[in-house]
């Protein structure tokens, strides 16, 4: 039997392929909606928006910089270890958050949500927003820091 061999993509044929963008870009759609779940499906439609303008927000911070830390585009900046605590597999709410479906309404509007957002019809009410936590909580990174936003039970706040 012959060993089959491992040949590398054309970068400028993939991005023509219209099945791959599509592909992609469902899947952006679902762990956007995924995070905004699990981060503040609490919150309403106006925490997710504002949940969903943080992330966007650092993916233009990483396009301006030609990459940044967190990542640089919206799956690496969601799934990046230890930034939105849903994704972390010690959170009580991962193994949740990995099988919710539509017929959840906090999901399904998570959805709606994250469409907007890949669509760019999401206004920002963060002010620019990079980080935000609980109000509950007091992280060291937010002592010194002026917040953009307060918004539900979240303080937003600009980083970069």
């Amino acid at each position: 039997m012959k060993k089959p061999t491992l040949i590398a993509l054309d970068s400028k044929a993939l991005s023509e392929d219209k099945d791959a963008q599509q592909f992609y870009r469902s899947m952006e759609i679902d762990v956007l909606a995924r995070t905004l779940w699990g981060e503040a499906r609490g919150e309403g439609t106006g925490g997710m928006e504002a949940v969903a303008a943080v992330i966007l927000n650092r993916v233009k911070v990483a396009q301006e910089r030609e990459r940044f830390w967190w990542g640089n585009n919206i799956i690496q900046v969601c799934q990046k270890p230890y930034q939105f605590s849903c994704w972390n597999r010690s959170d009580p709410n991962f193994r949740i958050l990995q099988a919710v479906d539509e017929t959840d309404l906090y999901f399904a509007t998570a959805m709606r949500i994250a469409r907007r957002a890949l669509a760019g019809a999401l206004r920002d009410p963060t002010h620019g927003a990079t980080h935000y936590h609980a109000r509950s909580i007091s992280p060291y990174w937010a002592r010194e820091e002026t917040p953009t936003a307060i918004l539900g039970r979240h303080v937003f706040y600009r980083l970069v």
